[in-house]
């Protein structure tokens, strides 16, 4: 899969977080060398079961809509910890005391800490120059009056 990709995937999914007010959203982008499975884990809480269900189904939503399916799903019933696995990322969505008791920050501390917005992918310099001549050309219209 392509970073690029993979990366509009990521954010999908924190963005499917966000909008379900998960709380305490953190990216994690795993090394090579760490003996991690995936690239990326993007850990979040959820305040009671059900949010933390509303959550990982949001997820799974969002990521549906572009074609993409998690390879498994596990500790749905419980509502406890979510663990929505995409193979190239792993989304955790955990009820406030099982992150806690967990700690993955800490268990994978060589990880690097990304923020949502480092994740954003920058346009290409073709489309944003396409964006400002359609821009410009808007602005140098001439307008009509309206009858």
């Amino acid at each position: 899969m392509k970073k690029s990709e993979l990366k509009q995937q990521v954010t999908a999914a924190i963005q499917a977080c966000l909008d379900k007010k998960a709380e305490e959203v953190s990216i994690l982008e795993m090394e090579k060398g760490s003996g991690a499975f995936t690239d990326y884990f993007v850990l979040c809480s959820g305040t009671n079961p059900r949010q933390v269900q509303a959550i990982a189904d949001e997820v799974e939503l969002r990521l549906k809509e572009t074609g993409v399916r998690p390879a498994q799903v596990e500790g749905y019933r419980q509502g406890e910890w979510i663990l929505v696995d995409y193979v190239d990322f792993v989304v955790h969505v955990f009820s406030e005391k099982a992150r806690k008791f967990y700690d993955l920050e800490r268990l994978w501390k060589t990880a690097k800490r990304l923020e949502p917005s480092e994740l954003k992918l920058k346009p290409r310099a073709k489309t944003a120059a396409k964006s400002k001549a359609g821009a410009r050309k808007k602005a140098a219209a001439p307008r009509r009056k309206k009858a």
